[in-house]
């Protein structure tokens, strides 16, 4: 049987569309600092995503069952290949320790007074507070902690608390990565033009994600993510452009719609984004509502609130306020609904309506999720790639909830996404 060795370094092949990636649907160099982090259409690797998990793949020969003349192949031949393959995925080693900061060996990193440092320091500062706030609603349950390097450069923290009083599983991860990735998913996650022909672009990635799932089913579920990515490379060098971008989001998944309660946690999102921008909360809250579609439930997975990706069109300081400002306001949205709602009495068909609903949320994050999808397909840190799942989810074969039912108003309000403020 003839075969081909086709070598990354010589000519790297990337596509953008996540049916087309080779060696198995794994892209070469992508690297993903938190996995449910995840996030616009606009990257064909999800660095962006709800859990802190990292792989990168080292350059790899591969050897093809059918032989080109191009090596550039179309995703159908990949397709119709046998692929044999050994992937290098680069394995995250345990910490006893937290470190002061991740960014050591990182050039020109180490100064307090970059965005980068302050960044982390955000990101650490608000994992500490959350973690604090929810331990205290609980009651009893502590958070389990896992502190990773990345051999790459950087590393993580993955905190989870699980079986509490009010918690079913709440999980809170850091992570802050850098390394280099190749020029083809440079151009792949910025859409730059096909004839630029940057070399190996160094990369930065930091980001915090977080999802947490109350046993109460009237307290809501809430998911939150916010990072920071830079590519670099000195001006005089080989390599993309110097850019950075922000993205990041907050939103609420409820089983039963409290009015009050939806209002409040919009409330406190949009004045988060009035301090910076007046256009944020209604640009921002409509790309939530479209990014957490269900495509083949036609609705959406909760009652949305914020997102956003890819952003440097405002002055970089400002960004990094805003974020920080989001990233703080977590807490005054979600813990006072906690506290009205975690001990309410619920009967067993409600429960069941629940774990219904969290039955979308699984269909959502392992289907559209690009931060658990890749995860899963490169290898990942699985504990921080399924970080995300509830302990608990339901399936009933075609369930409709009667017209008019407490349970119909909050489908219906997942169909067709309504201005609460």
């Amino acid at each position: 049987m003839k075969k081909c060795e086709i070598h990354w370094r010589e000519r790297p092949y990337h596509k953008q569309s996540s049916e087309a990636f080779c060696v198995n649907q794994i892209p070469i160099g992508a690297i993903m600092p938190c996995a449910s982090i995840v996030s616009a259409p606009s990257y064909a690797f999800p660095f962006r995503s709800s859990s802190a998990a990292t792989s990168s793949i080292s350059p790899t020969a591969i050897s093809l069952t059918k032989r080109t003349s191009n090596p550039r192949i179309e995703a159908t031949s990949f397709r119709k290949c046998v692929v044999r393959a050994t992937v290098s995925i680069e394995k995250e080693t345990p910490e006893a320790e937290r470190p002061e900061t991740f960014l050591r060996g990182v050039d020109e990193a180490h100064s307090s007074s970059s965005v980068r440092a302050r960044f982390e320091k955000m990101i650490r500062e608000a994992q500490d507070t959350v973690c604090t706030a929810l331990e205290a609603a609980d009651g009893g349950a502590h958070f389990k902690e896992d502190v990773w390097s990345r051999p790459g450069g950087g590393g993580g923290i993955s905190r989870v608390l699980q079986d509490g009083a009010v918690w079913e599983k709440a999980g809170v991860n850091v992570s802050v990565v850098y390394g280099v990735m190749p020029p083809d998913a440079y151009r792949a996650a910025k859409g730059a033009p096909t004839d630029q022909k940057p070399g190996p672009v160094p990369f930065f990635a930091a980001g915090i994600s977080s999802v947490l799932h109350p046993k109460n089913p009237f307290a809501p579920t809430l998911h939150f993510n916010y990072r920071y990515f830079e590519t670099d490379a000195p001006k005089d060098a080989p390599g993309a452009p110097r850019q950075w971008w922000f993205g990041g989001g907050t939103d609420l998944t409820p089983a039963y719609i409290f009015e009050e309660d939806v209002k409040h946690f919009h409330s406190v999102q949009k004045r988060a984004c009035d301090k910076f921008e007046p256009t944020f909360y209604p640009r921002f809250k409509k790309w939530c509502d479209d990014y957490f579609y269900i495509k083949h439930r036609g609705e959406r997975r909760g009652l949305g609130g914020i997102f956003f990706d890819d952003l440097n069109d405002y002055d970089q300081e400002m960004l990094l306020s805003f974020a920080t400002e989001c990233a703080n306001s977590v807490i005054p949205a979600y813990i006072p609904i906690i506290e009205k709602r975690k001990d309410l009495p619920f009967t067993e068909q409600q429960k069941a309506w629940q774990q219904l609903r969290r039955g979308r949320y699984v269909e959502f994050n392992l289907v559209y999720d690009r931060g658990t999808t890749f995860g899963l397909k490169t290898g990942g840190r699985i504990e921080s790639i399924l970080v995300s799942l509830p302990l608990t989810a339901r399936w009933e074969y075609d369930h409709k909830p009667e017209e008019g039912s407490e349970e119909w108003k909050l489908l219906d309000a997942c169909i067709n996404p309504k201005e609460w403020i």
